[in-house]
């Protein structure tokens, strides 16, 4: 019962870390390219907490919005945000 659970742990970790390869853009990967990341995680257990700890970077900084030039306008945007409005009522 205990080689199974191990098994299937083993499984449910390269199927995770297969996926989140796919899905990790290339300038996400971290010191290597992802054909090689793929080949490593092809290493029971050890490969998938590879790719997991060390192989992408968790934590990218968000891409900028591109909004024309306009911001909204700084303060209160409806009358329920407005404390001069909620303090007459």
């Amino acid at each position: 019962m205990g080689k199974a659970v191990l098994v299937a742990l083993g499984v449910v970790l390269f199927v995770y870390a297969v996926f989140d390869l796919i899905a990790t853009p290339k300038a996400q990967a971290r010191l290597l390219p992802k054909i090689v990341w793929l080949v490593i995680l092809l290493v029971p257990v050890a490969g998938p907490l590879l790719w997991i700890f060390w192989g992408h970077i968790k934590d990218a900084p968000p891409k900028p919005r591109n909004t024309g030039g306009w911001t909204p306008p700084p303060g209160p945007r409806g009358p329920d945000d407005d404390p001069d409005y909620l303090r007459g009522l």
